[in-house]
């Protein structure tokens, strides 16, 4: 193994890259060397929030891949421009970090992987709550058979996104955003299949697809703002704000995953995992591991309680692909298994239109 630190470009210095920048300083075998985004201030701003040193600062993506010893590309760009983003960085022989979602149509997640594939290169998708705690409490006790085999789970991402978001304008829109889902919802689709499976280090893959959209927000030019709890007049979404799926894995278990971002209330994201010998919900368990239970056992730990990104485990991310290459080895959440979680949402999409379940993989990602 080389003592040399892994050498990072973050491209892209929104809201998202300064948990990355944070988390890459934080590890001792990585270290941020260049910042690119479409401004330098942003650049700049960026590194002096994290108290860095000597970084070189880029407008120019190509110019930047080309940083003398980069070895990790962290793209946290708006989602429409991650498959560009992530085929240059792997085409430059470079690791990657991809915020979610990883990109805004199919063909992309194929052509994103086919780069990928034949450059060799590492990845890490940013599904970053499987490093939350309650997520590391859940599946160790699934793998620990606390509740033995796993047939059901439910998964919901509830939470008004709205205007106070930066990324609002852009992911309001059917062309940028695409949907409830693919902006927001993908992380309860992820949760799900990370819990219906026993096995650590392991998701569900899934095989059909069914669900319906609704909701009351689609056009509306009001939203409720819940960190004031009071309305006010905004942009419309272009799509739907509620989604609810029925998914079914290829181990037999089933889901359930909705994404609303119609609630009157603050963000919550809960979970529920059923089991042949046991239930969990949240942190409350039901085990035939525990003699005479008489109620839920309740294990104090951190739950998803924010969409703050300085909420998020982004160190426990970070810390894993930093591993993951010092040793050789593919990360649980890399690109390949990124696209099953993806493809749960595209599917969504083509249910809608055509009103029949969808069978995954589609076309060119088996």
């Amino acid at each position: 193994m080389s003592e040399r630190k892994l050498r990072v470009l973050v491209h892209g210095a929104g809201w998202v890259s300064g948990e990355h920048i944070k988390a890459f300083k934080n590890n001792p075998n990585a270290e941020v060397v260049a910042i690119s985004s479409r401004k330098l201030e942003s650049c700049k701003a960026r590194a002096e929030e994290a108290g860095l040193e000597g970084v070189v600062y880029y407008t120019d993506y190509d110019k930047a891949l080309c940083h003398e010893g980069v070895d990790i590309v962290s793209v946290c760009t708006p989602q429409q421009h991650h498959a560009e983003n992530v085929i240059a960085a792997a085409q430059a022989g470079k690791h990657i970090v991809i915020e979610k979602p990883i990109a805004n149509t199919v063909d992309e997640m194929r052509l994103m992987l086919g780069a990928v594939r034949a450059a060799g290169v590492k990845t890490v998708v940013s599904f970053v709550l499987r490093w939350n705690p309650l997520f590391e409490l859940v599946k160790a006790l699934i793998a620990d058979d606390t509740i033995g085999d796993v047939y059901y789970t439910e998964a919901d991402y509830q939470h008004d996104i709205a205007s106070w978001w930066k990324g609002y304008e852009d992911g309001r829109t059917k062309a940028l955003g695409v949907s409830a889902m693919m902006v927001a919802g993908c992380h309860a689709i992820d949760a799900a299949r990370w819990f219906a499976v026993k096995g650590l280090g392991q998701a569900a893959v899934p095989v059909e697809v069914f669900g319906y959209s609704g909701g009351y927000r689609k056009g509306l030019e009001v939203e409720y703002d819940y960190f004031q709890n009071s309305w006010r007049k905004a942009p419309p979404l272009e799509y739907d704000d509620l989604e609810v799926l029925l998914v079914k894995y290829s181990n037999g278990a089933m889901g359930k995953i909705s994404v609303n971002y119609g609630c009157i209330m603050p963000y919550s994201f809960p979970v529920e995992v059923f089991g042949t010998r046991g239930t969990i919900k949240d942190n409350k368990v039901w085990s035939h591991k525990y003699p005479g239970q008489k109620n839920w056992a309740e294990i104090p730990t951190i739950a998803p309680e924010s969409a703050d990104v300085s909420h998020h485990p982004f160190q426990g991310q970070m810390d894993h692909f930093v591993d993951c290459i010092l040793n050789d080895r593919e990360s649980h959440c890399n690109l390949a298994d990124a696209i099953h979680t993806h493809s749960i949402a595209f599917a969504a999409l083509e249910c809608y239109e055509t009103k029949r379940p969808v069978t995954l993989p589609l076309p060119g990602l088996g």
